[in-house]
């Protein structure tokens, strides 16, 4: 018997709960996964509160997680029992052991820690597929980044840096503004005193960004828009303000031939050559030191509840790692 988070309906943090489960044997193509570390993401709030659906009930949330493989089923091959393996996207991370699909799993390197490793899954092969695919950020854009202090933001703007980017971050305090600065942001934005657009066209004598990285949605749609040079894109990757609203197409035209688009990281490790090549670039500049992943606040996997609240009030900066 082993335990693991579970709700029984959606709602507020207090849904989130301690509780025994069993974890079978590993079929045709699983491995049993004794975890060590899950990561906090947003989109466990969403999960928990009923903005994404949820299959059914009692659940078990989290989508990223790290571990050892305890027992491996038939037909896998490519691990081996007391190999330590990381995975993002696959629900039911909120767990001590589970069971999990071989080829959702990548072998992490030995110079990266559990921790780190918990935390840089779904946010670095998010950064990785922002970058890379939704608008492929080259030497001399200027992008824009929201929540630059937070999980994805901070690996963000340290992997656009290191793309010869310039880097503008939005962040809610001037200590979010410091820590931001100290890991890739060339200008920051305190979007609470700030005019985005505004500061935006200020800060690029008037053109405005190649690209806005948008995890906040309905509050910072307009802004987003506002603050893009003629062809730029807008990647609305997040809701933390809620949805979006539907809006008209037409309105592209005017504000330069915009584009917009919504990416989620499920299509972008969809297959398994996409989930190697994200994973291995995200690796190699981690290891490389090119990418630090701050792991700024940690709690025990049973006292779930408080790091949803810690998240849900934007008290948190970088990663928050759930130690099992």
């Amino acid at each position: 018997m082993t335990h693991a988070i579970q709700i029984h309906q959606i709602g507020s943090p207090d849904v989130l709960r301690w509780e025994r489960v069993q974890v079978g044997k590993p079929g045709s193509g699983q491995i049993r996964l004794k975890q060590t570390a899950c990561g906090l993401n947003y989109i466990d709030v969403y999960g928990r509160s009923g903005l994404y659906p949820i299959a059914g009930f009692p659940a078990i949330l989290g989508m990223e997680a790290v571990g050892i493989v305890e027992a491996i089923g038939d037909g896998v091959d490519s691990l081996v029992v007391g190999d330590r393996v990381a995975y993002a996207m696959q629900i039911g991370a909120y767990a001590e052991s589970r069971l999990i699909c071989a080829d959702k799993l990548v072998k992490i390197p030995d110079n990266i820690s559990d921790q780190s490793a918990a935390a840089m899954m779904l946010k670095g092969l998010t950064a990785h597929y922002l970058l890379f695919r939704t608008y492929p950020v080259k030497k001399g854009d200027t992008i824009l980044v929201y929540a630059a202090a937070g999980g994805v933001g901070l690996i963000l703007c340290q992997w656009a840096k290191l793309l010869g980017a310039t880097v503008i971050g939005c962040v809610g305090s001037d200590e979010k503004a410091a820590l931001a600065k100290a890991n890739g942001c060339d200008h920051t934005i305190l979007y609470r005193n700030e005019d985005i657009p505004t500061k935006v066209r200020a800060l690029t004598d008037g053109k405005g960004v190649a690209a806005a990285y948008d995890s906040i949605g309905k509050a910072t749609f307009s802004a987003s828009l506002d603050s893009l040079q003629p062809f730029g894109v807008l990647a609305t990757f997040g809701n933390a303000s809620g949805p979006l609203e539907s809006f008209n197409p037409s309105i592209l035209a005017p504000k330069g031939s915009l584009y917009v688009t919504r990416p989620t990281l499920g299509t972008h490790i969809a297959t398994r050559a996409l989930l190697e090549e994200g994973a291995e670039r995200l690796f190699q500049v981690v290891s490389d030191g090119d990418v630090s992943i701050q792991v700024n606040q940690t709690f025990a996997l049973k006292d779930c509840a408080q790091a949803h609240k810690a998240l849900e009030s934007r008290k948190t900066t970088g990663s928050t790692v759930l130690v099992i």
